[in-house]
């Protein structure tokens, strides 16, 4: 679960620097400075986030190399990460560091609200594939 987590946390982050970062232009990683730090802290987060990925995908293939991949559990860790980052970003990003907002210029609660919204929405698909995994996993028992 933890190898696809980091898959599905370096996901996330693509998708928000690709989409809400370079597509729409709405807001940069760090928006409290000028332009070119914005762009700056855009191209740190763009390496961690690739980095991470591919570090993530490394350890997907030796798993599946090793024959210990368990897919429910692949599948739980992969959500589990889309919505950790989501609710992070969110959260802590938004609201607490005030690194930057979704977007300016617009009433932000609507915005808000479906970005957290949708982040629990994936961490709880995570947290139930997480337990139906746990319970296949017994109902399997040990292996002989």
């Amino acid at each position: 679960m933890v190898v696809c987590g980091v898959i599905g946390a370096a996901v996330m982050a693509a998708v928000d620097e690709i989409v809400f970062h370079q597509v729409l232009g709405w807001h940069h990683f760090y928006d409290r400075s000028t332009t070119g730090v914005g762009l700056l802290s855009d191209g740190l987060l763009h390496t961690a986030e690739l980095l991470a990925l591919v570090a993530g995908f490394f350890l997907y293939a030796d798993l599946r190399r090793r024959g210990t991949l368990a897919p429910a559990h692949a599948w739980a860790g992969l959500f589990l990460g889309l919505g950790a980052f989501q609710l992070f970003d969110g959260i802590v990003d938004h609201k607490l560091l005030r690194l930057h907002q979704i977007r300016y210029g617009v009433d932000l609660a609507p915005y808000d609200w479906a970005w957290n919204l949708g982040g629990l929405a994936l961490l709880l698909t995570g947290v139930v594939l997480g337990v139906r995994a746990a319970r296949l996993g017994r109902a399997a028992g040990p292996a002989s």
